[in-house]
């Protein structure tokens, strides 16, 4: 499969693609999560968006924040993968694209995210360590984790 990725603030995001990465993240955290929350949360708009294709189907995604914004860090959010695309290595491209980004865009500082708890030895095989006790976002176990520069 041809993998390519683009990162693009919001102001530069085409209908189609808001479209695309608002349907995958509906169709895995609210429908497939069965987690009814409101995913649009004002963050959008001062984020950039990393969109990764297999061809012209977006297959995963996440949002890359400056620091102030969710975090007193910079951060990933909205980390996902299509359930078409699993198992293809794409979750682990997507991450090392991810923390690139926030490298390039905001310069080389720690990275914060909110991680899912099952995926705690995911995101420590790319560096990043736990940070506080585990809390409920939206019914969903979750734990801080930074990745120090």
């Amino acid at each position: 499969m041809n993998y390519h990725y683009t990162i693009k603030h919001f102001n530069e995001l085409t209908t189609h693609e808001l479209y695309a990465l608002l349907r995958l993240r509906a169709e895995v955290f609210v429908v497939e999560q069965n987690c009814p929350y409101l995913d649009p949360d004002n963050k959008d708009q001062q984020s950039h968006h990393l969109l990764y294709y297999a061809g012209d189907q977006l297959a995963a995604y996440t949002r890359l924040l400056p620091a102030g914004l969710s975090f007193d860090e910079v951060s990933i959010g909205r980390v996902i993968t299509s359930p078409a695309h699993r198992g293809t290595g794409v979750g682990k491209k997507l991450i090392e694209a991810s923390i690139q980004g926030c490298y390039e865009l905001f310069g080389r500082e720690p990275i914060r995210i909110g991680a899912q708890l099952y995926l705690l030895k995911f995101y420590q095989s790319f560096g990043f360590v736990e940070q506080g006790d585990v809390y409920d976002e939206d019914g969903i176990p979750h734990v801080e984790m930074v990745k120090g520069v």
